[in-house]
């Protein structure tokens, strides 16, 4: 039976995916707003997003809360909407609509020939943001949460390689021993570092205690590896800047467990910059916090 939905639920996926390719880019982009508008409210994600956006933003009022829920729908939509077109976007960043910034930044690093671990969080079209990053750094690979049916797994991975990251590590304990795997033999890794990790370590964010995950920062520190943050954002459409930042400061705690939580800190306030910069691109819907955290705040 299992195998029967599975076949299923990836007939709908190719289904999907027909449809949106044969529009333009640009109208994928915007058809896919137009679902996830209508759709996205209806799910029970909306919840989930709605306290995490009442935590993050106590002072908001309901009616500010309400017109972010609306953009941020409107921005998953729209990656639901780019995402099987990717192979279609100029992914090495020449053009007018995808902008890089901080092209020395990895020219630098590329010229040194050290590895690197690249952080950055769920924003906008984060899918983008890897294109790019591969792109500009082919000696890179990036941690992947596999999809629970096989089937529609294969397809995002065949289609991520289409458009340049050919090299996914699954996360877990055998994505970290790939990832160092990776730096031991000198390529660079690239984490999504602003999602809640349980076997992580707690620091804050947003002044709310967050398990987070420790491992990019531990294998900076282990490596002697610059830790470098990077994001992207949304412009307009499907018109995107990503951007590769400085290297975070090193830790000037002589301790390792204080050098970690310290590395892991700095991500988080990385993190919240971001989000504050663009607060309706972030991936809101997902569980960032702990039960009694949401449990015990008013609202």
């Amino acid at each position: 039976m299992q195998a029967m939905g599975w076949r299923a639920e990836a007939l709908g996926w190719d289904g999907y995916q027909g449809l949106v390719r044969a529009m333009s880019v640009e109208a994928a982009s915007d058809f896919g707003a137009a679902v996830g508008g209508r759709i996205g409210p209806r799910l029970s994600p909306h919840k989930v997003a709605r306290r995490n956006m009442e935590l993050i933003f106590p002072e908001a009022s309901a009616r500010e809360i309400d017109a972010l829920l609306v953009a941020m729908w409107d921005n998953i939509g729209r990656l639901l909407g780019e995402f099987p077109n990717l192979h279609r976007m100029d992914l090495k960043a020449t053009g007018e609509s995808i902008r890089l910034e901080g092209r020395d930044v990895i020219d630098e690093l590329a010229a040194k020939g050290d590895p690197v671990v690249f952080v950055g969080g769920h924003f906008a079209n984060w899918e983008v943001l890897a294109g790019v990053l591969a792109n500009a750094m082919p000696k890179c690979r990036m941690t992947y949460r596999h999809a629970n049916n096989p089937l529609i797994d294969r397809r995002i991975v065949n289609q991520r390689a289409a458009y340049g990251v050919e090299i996914f590590a699954p996360k877990g304990e055998t994505g970290a021993k790939e990832a160092i795997k990776a730096l031991q033999t000198g390529h660079s890794v690239a984490l999504m570092n602003d999602q809640k990790m349980n076997d992580g370590i707690e620091a804050p964010f947003f002044g709310l205690p967050a398990m987070t995950a420790s491992g990019p920062a531990r294998m900076a520190l282990k490596y002697d590896a610059p830790l470098v943050p990077m994001s992207v954002v949304r412009r307009h459409g499907a018109n995107f800047t990503v951007k590769v930042y400085e290297p975070l400061p090193r830790p000037a705690a002589a301790d390792r467990s204080e050098a970690i939580l310290e590395m892991v800190t700095s991500v988080n306030r990385f993190i919240e910059a971001r989000l504050l910069e663009t607060p309706a691109q972030w991936f809101w819907v997902h569980r960032r916090f702990a039960k009694d955290v949401y449990r015990n705040s008013s609202g």
